[in-house]
């Protein structure tokens, strides 16, 4: 369970990075990414930054090694952001969520039969039903 700080720091790390990913840092490597969730460690010296990378696996790769070479800089932007004793250690990984979740999509569309269209039906949407009666005795 994590405790309420812990929590504050992650979204505060989560709001410094992307910002910084999106608007400081210059490397051409890191294209198309965002970050999903940052977990922090009880101690908030270590932190977790799950990152979603648009395109193929080269190019996910490629954006991994461009997030890892640019956590110095990443790492003092978080440290003059949030006031800790010591500023958390960035630890980039592959969210893999976003791409699974389209991925079962789209294995349900194909295995699953498509809804019928409602304008494709022959009646003109009245309804023929006569209410339920009820029997006095």
């Amino acid at each position: 369970m994590s405790s309420r700080r812990a929590l504050k720091a992650a979204q505060a790390i989560r709001e410094v990075v992307s910002t910084a990913i999106l608007l400081e840092l210059k490397d051409p490597r890191v294209q198309d990414v965002t970050v999903t969730l940052v977990e922090v460690s009880g101690d908030l010296r270590n932190a977790k930054v799950y990152v979603s990378v648009l395109g193929d696996e080269a190019k996910q790769r490629t954006c991994l090694n461009g997030l890892r070479s640019s956590c110095g800089f990443l790492q003092k932007r978080v440290g003059n952001r949030i006031d800790t004793r010591y500023t958390p250690q960035l630890k980039f990984v592959l969210d893999k969520g976003a791409k699974n979740a389209m991925e079962v999509t789209r294995i349900l569309n194909e295995v699953l039969p498509s809804e019928p269209d409602p304008s494709d039906e022959d009646h003109d949407g009245d309804v023929t039903e006569e209410p339920p009666t009820t029997e006095v005795s």
